[in-house]
């Protein structure tokens, strides 16, 4: 399989190159990605537990889904294309909000990204690919915040973060 590539971007989200993803996270340079939130009718977000082969926080509860854009490929566009390859559906995603995070991982890789978080709806049931994704839960957004201040160990680091700044953005 091809090595994806990251675009490489400055503090304005411009566009300054493209690079392997594995040597961007390495460096620790700046890229762009998207984190997906999905809710239910019940404003319910859809968590995922990453699957155990993944090479850096495998088997920990996450975001619907993240990943990065490829070049010449809206947010929008890529979100939906992660969600359909990691959690087997679709639905309309629009833009919230963006910012910059850094998120060092014990394996030696950096997450420095800059983030761009997609919201959309869902009342169904994932079908999900078992190369990226274990298991997978509705879970109100209060609860969410209290079980990651009792298990910060069950989560990924970034989502700890852009959960925070989510959660604080609709709750200001």
């Amino acid at each position: 399989m091809k090595e994806e590539k990251v675009i490489l971007v400055n503090e304005k989200d411009e566009q300054i190159g493209l690079m392997e993803k594995i040597e961007a996270h390495q460096k620790a340079l700046l890229h762009r990605a998207f984190s997906v939130f999905v809710f239910n009718n019940q404003n319910e977000l859809m968590i995922q537990r990453r699957a155990m082969s993944k090479y850096h926080s495998p088997g920990l509860w996450t975001n619907t889904c993240c990943s990065h854009q490829r070049e010449n490929e809206s947010n929008v566009e890529a979100g939906m294309r992660r969600l359909e390859e990691e959690m087997g559906f679709t639905t309309p995603l629009k833009d919230s909000i963006s910012f910059i995070y850094k998120a060092p991982f014990d394996n030696g890789l950096t997450e420095h990204e800059f983030d761009h978080i997609l919201i959309g709806n869902f009342d169904g049931v994932p079908n999900l690919n078992p190369e990226e994704v274990e298991d997978w839960k509705w879970v109100g957004l209060e609860e969410i915040k209290t079980d990651m201040q009792k298990h910060p160990g069950i989560y990924t680091e970034w989502f700890k973060i852009i959960f925070q700044k989510y959660y604080s953005h609709i709750n200001p």
